[in-house]
């Protein structure tokens, strides 16, 4: 009997465990399944402490993203980021806002390639490598539908590590436009100041290409060869309203290094302006053979092909339609069609400047140029200004925020890409200036 006693009390005792464990595993489903269902904690977005005209307001609202290039904007106001190194091995990373609070939680990454360029038209993600691009498919909400499905459009365009990003433009007759960068920054002769004879690099560098938006697999010879003579061209936009492509040139390097009995070092320095072409097929922009002075306001003989710095070239190639101090490593054109801002802003072009200007002792800026008509219809002004966080003409320490990437949301407001930090600026505009 005491035998029976005691398996009863076994029994029972192991019922109450069974019973214990099983409704703890009920409690932590049920906690389990409301954090699930519970919304993203609300947060304030950071003010940005950035210099704007008046009415506008600038917020912090996402940080530490890693290498950040060019950004795309869905009609969701979601955002995809193109990074220049890899982070946690993906190289696009989609963010949105899921609570409404202004602040983008990071939602997915994906992509295994570094790049720079990163653009949505047409039902697709278009995404560039530092040798070509990709697309991917779009559901109804513009998000990405299959991440591991990208087709490749375009490969083998040149990579030598040095100026290679691949910006990205779309016009509305189905083309992608790539830009190719020239590792050779004058066309020199190796050890020498000399040029190489006509600069045979531009069959495949320095310039830009068009290719088909849909075409899987197209290299060099699938496309056609739109522009040449552009040394480094980061920042591209096609403008609808002009049905023209416009490109931010990066100007050439030092001339002083080779041919001081030119150039002053201060010279070298101011030279040559940043520019801003429209482009037409078959223009040619005059890289490596001449270069802009905008002091001059006129094309020189570059010294590797015969120049002195007095030199000039009237006609033979496409004349830029604004120019900017030198050094300031345009990286980003954006026109802008919203109705947010005030109607000055309307079809005129902001540029994302990523470097200063020894003449201005400004930079690290995002610039406005005004356009009416298709054309520029005023000088440049500085926009958005003090991402450096440092007073330039009196550096008192580290550059804060190096302006990269430039967007617009479907509200109109301006998205502004850092690549310092990682951090993305959202610009908005209102008449009592909240």
């Amino acid at each position: 009997m005491a035998a029976t006693i005691k398996a009863n009390i076994i029994s029972f005792a192991m019922r109450k465990i069974v019973l214990a464990a099983a409704c703890l595993s009920l409690t932590l489903i049920s906690v389990l399944s409301c954090n699930k269902n519970k919304p993203a904690e609300n947060k304030t977005p950071a003010k940005a402490d950035l210099k704007l005209p008046e009415g506008f307001s600038a917020t912090i609202i996402a940080d530490s993203l890693g290498a950040v290039r060019h950004l795309a904007v869905n009609n969701q106001g979601d955002i995809y980021v193109k990074l220049n190194a890899l982070k946690n091995g993906k190289g696009i990373i989609f963010l949105a806002d899921t609570n409404h609070d202004g602040v983008m939680e990071q939602k997915s990454a994906f992509a295994d390639y570094p790049g720079t360029g990163i653009r949505i038209k047409n039902g697709y993600l278009y995404s560039s490598s530092n040798s070509g691009v990709y697309r991917y498919k779009l559901n109804d909400k513009e998000e990405v539908a299959d991440t591991s499905k990208a087709e490749l459009l375009v490969k083998g365009l040149v990579d030598k590590k040095r100026d290679n990003s691949k910006s990205i433009a779309l016009d509305d007759q189905g083309n992608l436009y790539v830009t190719v960068g020239s590792y050779n920054e004058t066309c020199r002769k190796e050890g020498s100041g000399e040029g190489i004879p006509g600069c045979p690099l531009l069959d495949s560098v320095g310039g830009i290409w068009e290719f088909k938006a849909d075409k899987p697999n197209q290299t060099y010879s699938d496309g056609v060869h739109y522009a040449k003579g552009l040394k480094n061209v980061v920042g591209i936009d096609w403008n609808s309203s002009t049905n023209s492509l416009f490109v931010m040139q990066h100007g050439r390097g030092p001339f002083d290094d080779k041919f001081p009995q030119y150039y002053t070092p201060e010279q070298s320095s101011e030279l040559p302006a940043e520019t801003m072409y429209e482009l037409h097929k078959g223009d040619d922009a005059g890289w490596p053979f001449v270069y802009y002075d905008h002091f001059k306001k006129k094309k020189m003989l570059s010294p590797e092909y015969g120049g002195n710095g007095k030199k000039t070239v009237e006609d033979k190639y496409l004349n830029p339609i604004a120019a900017f101090p030198a050094h300031l490593a345009p990286n980003d054109l954006l026109f802008y069609t919203g109705n947010l801002f005030p109607a000055k802003y309307k079809n005129g072009a902001f540029i994302a400047f990523h470097n200063q200007s020894p003449q201005l002792k400004k930079g690290f800026l995002v610039a406005f140029v005004p356009f009416k008509n298709g054309k520029p219809s005023g000088d440049w002004e500085i926009f958005a200004d003090n991402f450096s966080g440092v007073d330039l003409s009196k550096p008192s320490g580290p550059i804060k925020y190096r302006p990269m990437g430039i967007a617009q949301g479907p509200d109109g407001s301006l998205y502004v890409a850092d690549d310092l930090k990682g951090t993305i600026f959202k610009i908005t505009y209102s008449t009592n200036g909240k």
